[in-house]
């Protein structure tokens, strides 16, 4: 929520404790936001990035089947190959399957991973494992480490009232897991979880209640209530050690206020600005009008966005879903964000990344599916510095495990710190143990600039 103060209560180390005005839900799980900015303003100094590139992430949510998408196995037997033909892309000697012709047409925009390995083959773990580049410990036990985004956020801090981490999409993942638990802050705290935006984007009307006042309380209201806060303040203004705190806290309330009231945040929302022609070309789809939401943050300012897209946890049915339901929403919508991002002079300073938690099996089960591999992985990437067009990695025949350049989810967790400018060997609080950023791994040299 965003808790804005509007009334005096107890007064607590001789500054006053006050009751909160809720408008609309951030998902910040019980802080106001101006202990939120302050906290980020905090760590503001601490590293922050010379670079001010920016990243999307398009999360897809369950594994995406590596041999169904961008490593096909034409020359495998049947049980490992699929149904799927291939096609030709604009790199040469390069082929996906059939149901992606727009990115293979596009490969000049991104490099791709095709060899990317780890060992954790459960959603929860393997969701921390890749987002923060750390090997997850059990619920509940040790530590949760933060995720690219939540680093993001505590480097950087909100600027101009525009939040540094934004989650637009779905956020329920396979059998109920919420994937927000894995793309959080964890032990940076609640603080630099993202602002969840929801999967709304394709609704018609759509709008945010983060950035809108809700129903009957208009901006001429907030303003008279926040008059009526200042005039509360000086009057408790007795000492000038309590002028000095409640100026500060009159800071970050003015911020808590602007990012209701910012017209520049206010607009990047505004899809309905956008044209007709460009919302088709990303479909009119959750996932594609996300994508162009996400879009639209980056150009506000917001410094990541993780965009959710469920459904790819493909057990049972997997060639019937992957070919009606996944695989054409995704061609059409990152392609058309790839262009975007491109023809808007955004690719310079814009990182965008496409991926999963782990791969699939190899061998396709009982009930036409794939299960979980996480020995071999894909994904893409490119922009903001990452060399683009280039295939870095393989697998052996029937894609089981990498035959050149195996990749390391630390070894991608540095590679994406690297094009933001974030020193992994930056220290952040973890009670009485400060822990860096990221242990090990270095970036992929063949993409690194």
């Amino acid at each position: 929520m965003i808790d804005l103060p509007v009334t005096s209560g107890p007064c607590v180390g001789g500054m006053s404790r006050r009751e909160t005005l809720r408008i609309g839900s951030l998902g910040v799980f019980g802080l106001n936001l101006p202990q939120l900015l302050r906290a980020a303003d905090d760590n503001r100094q601490k590293g922050r990035p010379g670079k001010t590139n920016s990243c999307i992430l398009l999360w897809l949510s369950g594994g995406i089947s590596q041999i169904d998408s961008f490593d096909p196995k034409p020359n495998a037997p049947l049980e490992i190959r699929g149904e799927f033909k291939t096609i030709p892309t604009t790199t040469p000697g390069i082929h996906f399957v059939e149901h992606l012709p727009r990115l293979a047409r596009l490969t000049q925009r991104f490099s791709l991973i095709r060899s990317m390995t780890h060992n954790q083959g459960t959603h929860g773990l393997a969701d921390q494992l890749v987002t923060s580049g750390y090997a997850p410990t059990p619920s509940g036990v040790g530590v949760r480490y933060p995720s690219q985004g939540s680093v993001v956020s505590w480097v950087t801090g909100y600027r101009d009232g525009v939040p540094p981490y934004v989650y637009v999409g779905d956020i329920s993942g396979p059998d109920g897991f919420r994937k927000r638990d894995a793309l959080n802050a964890g032990v940076l705290g609640a603080q630099y979880n993202p602002l969840e935006i929801g999967d709304k984007a394709n609704d018609a009307g759509f709008r945010v209640k983060d950035v809108t006042p809700p129903k009957g309380v208009d901006l001429e209201r907030m303003g008279s209530r926040r008059s009526m806060l200042q005039m509360l303040d000086k009057w408790q203004r007795g000492t000038d050690s309590r002028l000095a705190m409640l100026d500060e806290v009159d800071g970050y309330y003015q911020k808590a206020y602007s990012l209701v009231t910012s017209p520049r945040v206010k607009k990047a929302f505004q899809l309905d600005e956008e044209p007709a022609k460009l919302r088709d070309a990303y479909g009119r789809t959750m996932f594609g009008q996300s994508c162009l939401l996400a879009r639209r943050m980056v150009e506000a300012g917001v410094r990541y966005v993780t965009v959710g897209m469920p459904g790819w946890d493909t057990h049972t049915n997997n060639f019937r879903d992957m070919k009606d339901k996944l695989l054409p929403v995704l061609d059409m919508a990152y392609s058309a964000l790839l262009q975007d991002v491109h023809d808007r002079g955004l690719m310079d300073s814009t990182l965008v990344i496409c991926m999963g938690e782990f791969g699939r099996t190899p061998k396709i089960n009982a009930e036409a599916g794939r299960d979980h591999w996480p020995a071999t992985q894909v994904f893409a990437l490119g922009g903001a510095g990452v060399k683009t067009g280039l295939v870095v990695g393989a697998t052996n025949e029937r894609s089981e495990y990498p035959t050149e350049r195996p990749v390391s989810v630390q070894d991608f967790s540095a590679t994406v710190y690297s094009a933001l400018g974030i020193s992994p060997d930056l220290v952040y609080p973890n009670e009485n143990r400060p822990t860096t950023v990221l242990t090990g791994g270095e970036p992929i040299s063949e993409l690194i600039a």
